[in-house]
């Protein structure tokens, strides 16, 4: 099994896109796109107030290859 993801505000979610390499493409309302110089991206919802929740931010780590221990430190 794997161990848990906590719920993770926006901001630290794109930094840890950024500090993987990843850059906002375009945002649509509350939607942000992120994408990778090799093609990989992933789109991140930015509702302001609100986590973004464990199930989802698993889901993004997974469409941008990014090992979840990253997000356990």
């Amino acid at each position: 099994m794997a161990p848990s993801i906590p719920p993770l505000p926006f901001r630290k979610v794109k930094r840890l896109l950024e500090q993987h390499g990843f850059h906002v493409l375009r945002q649509r309302g509350s939607h942000v796109l992120f994408g990778h110089a090799d093609g990989r991206s992933t789109l991140v919802p930015d509702h302001r107030g609100r986590d973004i929740p464990p199930g989802l931010v698993r889901k993004v780590l997974r469409d941008a290859e990014i090992d979840p221990d990253s997000v356990r430190r």
